[in-house]
């Protein structure tokens, strides 16, 4: 029995790698997926999964760390686990641009419909479902998604008005 756990012990830590951060490094902070929201300009999966880099103020233990975040993140607590984190390499060339995103809780944020640019309906065998082009706050046209009419009326009945 000890020989089969030694055996997948070696298999799963040639994947592992030991993070370790120091006081002043400056980190990516990892954004909590969720579905059908769009998140920092982007849908789906191309949506980014780090927002940063803010700074390192102190190490809490062996895996937490306290950020230094803006002042638009000040409603999330500072300190995160270390699989959070992921190092930045400065690059000269890289360019970094603040956009204001104001985030809950989750790391992420509540996004609402400007106006309605279309409407198809979809035909299946036995119905057809009616959609809206949906524009969405935050994002220009061409990130616009097709939206069922009924849910859409229901939770933003002005856009029909």
């Amino acid at each position: 029995m000890k020989a089969a756990q030694d055996r997948q012990a070696s298999y799963a830590n040639k994947r592992r790698r030991p993070l370790e951060f120091h006081v002043g490094d400056r980190v990516f902070l990892k954004v909590s997926p969720f579905r059908s929201v769009m998140r920092f300009g982007c849908k789906g999966k191309l949506a980014p999964r780090y927002v940063g880099p803010y700074e390192i103020v102190k190490r809490i233990g062996p895996l937490a760390y306290r950020l230094l975040l803006p002042t638009e993140l000040s409603s999330l607590h500072d300190v995160f686990h270390v699989s959070m984190l992921r190092k930045y390499e400065p690059d000269p060339s890289h360019v970094l641009g603040t956009d204001e995103v104001e985030l809950d809780q989750s790391l992420s944020y509540q996004e609402y419909p400007l106006q309605i640019l279309g409407r198809k309906e979809k035909q299946l065998r036995n119905k057809t479902i009616p959609l809206v082009m949906v524009q969405w706050s935050k994002h220009g046209r061409q990130e616009a998604t097709w939206e069922m009419e009924e849910k859409m009326q229901r939770e933003w009945p002005h856009l029909f008005e």
